[in-house]
């Protein structure tokens, strides 16, 4: 069943990406780690062994939470008939992958640069890249989208594919909470 789920999830990637009306389940997971850090924060000592113990709680919690609540819904959704399982893997498998996304915001980058349109492809790159565009120069813009790409590449299609394989879209699901937390935690700020 595994296979025809990540196949199918691959196939509703490639011809839908991700919807924008669509609540994307990384979304869920940031917004679940924003939650857990405030109230945690508030829970806990505001010390060096206090801040150690919410990291260790929120890296817990985050993934065997999205591993728990996404493989007994796939399991459930199969008791009820299997097909509503493999409908509901097929789903998150989807989910989990950003291949079609990636290619067409990469595209639009190489698209205003093969324009000569400097300024719309600063912007263009600026929605798949965490760093100030405004100074880039075009090479600068290249550089940044090749990095964006080859990084996502890794992050939102070749690992969730490689989890799906192993665990269907449970184990990829919880690989991507993983990888949000990477993402939102352990940075320095005020």
């Amino acid at each position: 069943m595994i296979f025809w789920a990540v196949l199918g999830g691959f196939l509703l990637d490639a011809v839908f990406g991700d919807p924008v009306w669509l609540l994307h389940p990384v979304v869920l997971m940031g917004r679940c780690i924003t939650a857990l850090e405030k109230r945690l924060r508030a829970a806990l000592p505001k010390t060096p062994q206090g801040e150690l113990a919410g990291g260790c709680i929120v890296a817990a919690v985050l993934p065997l939470g999205t591993l728990a609540v996404t493989g007994l819904s796939c399991w459930g959704a199969a008791k009820i008939h299997p097909l509503l399982g493999l409908a509901l893997q097929m789903f998150w498998c989807a989910q989990a992958l950003a291949a079609r996304d990636l290619v067409r915001e990469s595209m639009n980058v190489y698209r205003e640069l093969q324009r000569g349109d400097l300024p719309a492809a600063r912007k263009a790159v600026a929605r798949i890249v965490g760093r100030d565009t405004q100074n880039l120069t075009a090479e600068g813009v290249t550089k940044a989208a090749v990095e964006t790409v080859a990084e996502n590449a890794s992050d939102g299609v070749i690992a969730p594919l490689l989890y799906m394989l192993i665990g269907g879209a449970p184990l990829a699901l919880t690989y991507k909470a993983i990888n949000t937390m990477d993402s939102m935690l352990g940075y320095k700020n005020e």
